[in-house]
């Protein structure tokens, strides 16, 4: 009798155990949920998300087809009401993606990130020969993003042959802190699970490069249509990822 008792308690704890890991399972593998941070009250200009307009280089160089049908986007949450173009990470180089309709053969891209007292980190970057979504990381050389700090980040477009400005995306990145509970989860998480987990913290940087990571290994995984469609990028889901680009040259003013 003594015996049973415990291979019945034995059994109970097994299957307590199992039972808290699958509530755990089932709440990371809940539905991906984008939950947009509260937005900042101290920004003046609130950002801009896609090139309203498009233009030429030179007078003997057509726009291509691609660049008068798309715009340069960001690929990043916009807040409707006021505008205002805001996400987070919690990396110290986090990943930026766009939208690029321009190639190579004509243009190219300067990447600059302002921080807080208005010191600008400046990089160039080629443009993928082809027109696609690119991501651009700052580079570990760079210094890193500091926690509870708001950045101004811009992405302009300059022709080769003159330097002529061709179109601009600016927006705003925060590095936020990441508590000890949400840090444990990431750890234990799956890809697919730390996904969910960035994205229902608020955290689009990482959530996003996640999920391209993701889609690359699988392309027919849902998080990157999820994430874009949530921010009002419905647009951007099929379009394809180009390995292209990086960030050089730091200079700083």
């Amino acid at each position: 009798m003594k015996l049973y008792l415990v291979k019945i308690q034995f059994f109970l704890a097994i299957s307590l155990i199992f039972f808290s890991y699958t509530q755990v399972q089932a709440q990371l593998n809940q539905s991906l949920i984008f939950a947009a941070p509260p937005p900042p009250t101290d920004i003046g200009e609130p950002g801009k998300r896609a090139e309203a307009g498009s233009r030429g280089c030179e007078q003997d160089i057509n726009l291509p087809l691609a660049a008068a049908a798309n715009q340069l986007t960001a690929l990043v949450p916009v807040y409707s009401k006021s505008e205002l173009v805001f996400a987070t990470t919690i990396a110290e180089y986090p990943s930026f993606w766009f939208y690029v309709p321009y190639s190579s053969s004509f243009a190219e891209g300067e990447f600059v990130l302002e921080d807080d007292a208005q010191n600008q980190f400046i990089y160039k970057t080629s443009l993928p020969s082809t027109p696609g979504i690119i991501s651009l990381t700052l580079p570990a050389s760079a210094k890193p993003l500091e926690i509870g700090k708001q950045y101004r980040w811009y992405f302009n477009i300059y022709c080769k042959s003159d330097r002529q400005f061709l179109a601009n995306v600016e927006g705003y990145i925060k590095r936020e802190q990441l508590n000890s509970t949400l840090n444990t989860q990431l750890k234990k998480a799956t890809l697919s699970q730390r996904i969910t987990l960035y994205a229902a913290n608020g955290i689009w940087h990482d959530a996003l490069s996640a999920a391209e990571v993701l889609r690359r290994t699988n392309p027919q995984d849902p998080s990157w249509a999820i994430l874009l469609k949530a921010v009002g990028l419905n647009n951007f889901v099929t379009k394809p990822k180009v390995e292209c680009c990086t960030l050089e040259h730091q200079l700083s003013q």
